[in-house]
């Protein structure tokens, strides 16, 4: 009897610890078992090659020296046409010049005065564009295009059609190469005589 209590007993100590191994596996407390992703088999007619890394062509550059980011300077292209109104009849003014100014701000945000730049002239078909440079540490406040002036004794009183007088504002632009944003305004117009309210 002696004998079956101890089998018993080692039994039940047996079962016990069979029963707190197994709940440690499943609640996750056991020990975790060391797995390695198995390495590929190398070819090494293919291993002769090299590897290069392709270019991240949206990087920002760094400047050299320190950790900050290089900013580059803002272009923007200002493109529209200047035509002569006379009566219903219209025709492009050749040799009219505008003008673009741009108020800005510096780095701590204290306005640093307009800054404006007359177009080249406009061609045979009224043509304008005007470019401006601002630098890196330069925000653009806002822009405005105006009609300068007109080299035609017939046709030299500037309009405030589409704003030429009061300034067209640059709402919408397109990105051209080098980050250049060209923007259109007008087309603007001269006349004659002066019209009432400039229109």
């Amino acid at each position: 009897m002696a004998f079956l209590r101890s089998t018993l007993a080692t039994s039940m100590v047996l079962l016990a610890m069979l029963s707190i191994a197994s709940a440690t596996d499943y609640y996750g407390y056991g020990p975790t078992p060391k797995l390695e992703n198995p390495k590929p088999k190398t070819d090494h007619k293919f291993d002769d090659k090299p590897h290069p890394t392709e270019p991240d062509y949206y990087a920002v550059p760094k400047s050299k020296g320190n950790d900050e980011l290089h900013l580059l300077p803002t272009i923007i292209g200002v493109q529209g046409v200047v035509l002569c109104k006379s009566g219903s009849n219209y025709s492009p003014i050749q040799g009219a010049v505008a003008r673009v100014t741009c108020g800005c701000e510096d780095e701590q945000g204290y306005e640093t005065g307009p800054t404006s730049v007359l177009s080249h002239v406009t061609d045979s078909k009224g043509y304008f564009l005007a470019t401006l440079s601002f630098g890196s540490k330069l925000k653009i406040t806002e822009c405005k295009a105006y009609l300068e002036t007109s080299p035609l004794e017939t046709c030299k009183v500037p309009t405030d059609v589409n704003y030429g007088i009061s300034g067209a504002r640059l709402s919408s632009y397109r990105l051209l190469q080098n980050n250049i944003k060209l923007y259109s305004v007008g087309p603007f117009f001269c006349t004659s005589q002066p019209l009432p309210n400039g229109y």
